[in-house]
């Protein structure tokens, strides 16, 4: 029996998991602040990728840091693609950030 993929915050690695059929297939990691979750790394390993998981891992970990109250800082080139390109996630990233990461204002 075969599951879909599934993404879940791992706050014990600072990282988002996310599974394939019950096996990691790829990892955000973060870091927080007070009021910041700053995405360093993410990867989606090799085996599974050219998917369209690494996608589905990104959204997953910007809606969970949306629903948990952070800012954004995408430090991580995937994360901040994904950011620049979705007005809703956008909005998760500070006003004093955006500059620092070439975003719109």
């Amino acid at each position: 029996m075969t599951s879909g993929p599934e993404v879940r915050d791992n706050s014990v690695e600072d990282r988002f998991e996310l599974f394939v059929d019950g096996n990691l297939a790829g990892i955000a990691e973060y870091q927080d602040t007070a009021s910041e979750r700053a995405f360093v790394h993410t990867e989606v390993f090799s085996h599974y990728s050219g998917k369209g998981y690494a996608r589905l891992l990104v959204d997953a970990a910007l809606d969970n840091t949306r629903q948990q109250g952070f800012g954004v800082l995408p430090l991580c080139p995937m994360v901040r693609h994904i950011v620049e390109s979705e007005p809703e996630y956008l909005a998760l990233v500070p006003a004093w950030a955006r500059g620092r990461f070439e975003l719109p204002q």
